[in-house]
């Protein structure tokens, strides 16, 4: 497994459950500010197998843009998540704020 591969894992089962982060972020604090492609692609590869909270994921609005859409917003709102009709949240209020990991430690 690669070591971004490995810090996106360790950093999305690290999302408290009731927030959110988005891909970019994932990305900048698992070490490659310019990955939230390979962000995605991580988590539909490998969120079944690692367990990864997947649904804690959003788009830079604060956007659900998955096609099963209606699951991810239920899955946020039994964490107490609101979610709107338009399936947006308020990233303000939702997000988790940490600073980029130094996974060389």
């Amino acid at each position: 497994m690669q070591p971004f591969t490995k810090n996106v894992i360790t950093v999305i089962k690290n999302i408290p459950t009731g927030k959110v982060m988005t891909y970019s972020q994932v990305a900048a604090c698992a070490g490659s500010p310019r990955g939230a492609r390979q962000v995605v692609r991580i988590l539909h590869t490998m969120s079944e197998k690692y367990a990864l909270p997947w649904h804690r994921i959003v788009n830079i609005k604060g956007e659900i843009t998955i096609k099963d859409a209606v699951h991810q917003k239920t899955l946020l709102e039994n964490e107490g998540i609101v979610v709107t009709q338009a399936f947006t949240l308020n990233l303000e209020q939702y997000q988790y704020k940490v600073e980029p990991i130094d996974f060389d430690l």
